[in-house]
């Protein structure tokens, strides 16, 4: 009988620190760089700042994808440095066909996302997926700069800006 109740307190004890073990895992990856899903909403921001604001953006290299055999016409694959001074803003955008994959080299800053109620935090080392449905803006709350690596398929506009959200 006291082996019996043993091994139930076991299987209680390795049950509950499983469960603490996923949900520290849940909560941890919604803290890094993704909206909790329970703050997810359509529609949760609608609008945001519209104009750059202390970011420096080099564009580092394109390939013009209709030359290439994926051949997409007037796009282009664009690889961007943005460094964002604190109070710096990445001003409001739309990622509808533009999809983009955007790396945090150092820093961390806030993305305000038309479909999450609160800021997301992106920290360094982390990588924020860009794609269709998702508007949104970026701010350096901190008090250090932060530098992105931002890859994006981009529009091929005649005359258009290297340096365009």
């Amino acid at each position: 009988m006291l082996n019996r109740i043993q091994g139930t307190l076991m299987v209680g004890q390795v049950l509950s620190a499983a469960a603490l073990l996923w949900g520290t895992i849940l909560v941890a990856s919604a803290n890094a760089g993704e909206c909790p899903a329970d703050k997810m909403s359509a529609g949760a921001r609608t609008q945001g700042e519209t104009q750059p604001n202390g970011v420096t953006d080099t564009v580092l290299a394109t390939i013009d994808l209709s030359k290439e055999k994926v051949n997409l016409a007037d796009r282009q694959l664009r690889t961007r440095k943005l460094e964002i001074q604190p109070g710096g803003v990445v001003p409001w955008h739309s990622h509808e066909d533009r999809p983009a994959l955007i790396y945090i080299i150092s820093g961390t800053i806030e993305e305000y996302a038309s479909n999450c109620s609160v800021p997301i935090v992106h920290k360094a080392g982390e990588v924020s997926v860009e794609k269709s449905g998702v508007q949104h803006w970026w701010k350096n709350t901190g008090t250090t700069p932060v530098v992105l690596l931002s890859s994006d398929v981009f529009h091929d506009m005649p005359k258009a800006n290297p340096h365009a959200m």
